[in-house]
């Protein structure tokens, strides 16, 4: 009897995008922060409102900015400082928890290229952001008389930020060491920029040497168009904070995927 033997098959290459790995990577993180949606989700829409509760106590009571109530200036700042803080939260903590716990192996070892790596971490952040705003934004509407003047402002500048944090938040857990690292970026760098962008009351109120200084500030920009599409009012050029919005969010891209690619500070 003669065998007959079968030709060895040789399986192509793998090539295009790992869809399905990039996929469970984005849900995987997703499920992290809704599984305590209570800590992640509730917690900043209960903050938001405590500070629209002060700030409009304090500074409101018939107050107008630029012919607006002072309630319906502050209610978008407020909206975009969701936005910020909750992006970069959701990626800094979760790679600096995984290389704390020594788990980060588990992310690394699937066949997921760099890129896939990056737009995987990147868009569950932003995903959070924007899932946070629309709880506060549901909030502050039975509060605060919401009125759209333009709705692709809206999503431009509240995307645009989510992926900008999202990106700043993924460096800033490749890059630190340990919690402290985090705390770092969020207590020098995210908070100031946060509270000297507009968020509070319009920058014409600065110094005229901080009103320039402002204008290099992205946060201004975000916070600046986001208000302009629910009120049509602006201090700075939307063109500009467009172009702006833009090109940091490449540049940040552009390191996050070089940060993986070159396995910065996660790979032995």
């Amino acid at each position: 009897m003669q065998l007959k033997s079968k030709p060895l098959e040789i399986r192509p290459a793998l090539t295009g995008a790992n869809w399905r790995g990039l996929w469970t990577l984005y849900a995987k993180e997703v499920h992290r922060y809704v599984k305590i949606f209570g800590q992640t989700l509730l917690a900043p829409i209960i903050t938001t409102l405590l500070f629209l509760t002060v700030f409009a106590v304090a500074f409101g009571g018939g107050r107008t900015v630029n012919g607006l109530p002072y309630v319906e200036f502050l209610a978008p700042g407020l909206l975009m400082m969701t936005i910020l803080q909750n992006s970069f939260a959701n990626t800094s903590t979760s790679l600096i928890q995984q290389k704390l716990n020594e788990n980060i192996v588990d992310t690394l070892m699937p066949p997921l290229s760099a890129m896939e790596l990056t737009i995987g971490f990147v868009f569950s952040g932003a995903t959070r952001g924007l899932m946070v705003s629309i709880g506060v934004g549901a909030s502050l509407a039975l509060i605060v008389p919401v009125h759209i003047h333009s709705t692709a402002a809206i999503v431009f500048f509240a995307v645009g930020a989510a992926l900008m944090m999202g990106s700043l938040g993924m460096m800033t857990g490749i890059w630190a060491e340990k919690f402290d690292h985090v705390s770092t970026i969020t207590n020098f760098i995210i908070l100031p920029l946060s509270f000297l962008s507009g968020t509070f009351f319009p920058i014409t109120r600065f110094p005229e040497v901080l009103q320039t200084v402002s204008h290099f500030n992205p946060f201004f920009y975000l916070i600046d168009g986001l208000r302009f599409g629910f009120t049509g009012q602006s201090n700075g050029s939307l063109e500009i904070g467009i172009a702006f919005v833009i090109f940091i969010n490449a540049a940040l891209l552009a390191i996050c995927y070089a940060m993986f690619k070159t396995g910065y500070r996660i790979k032995a």
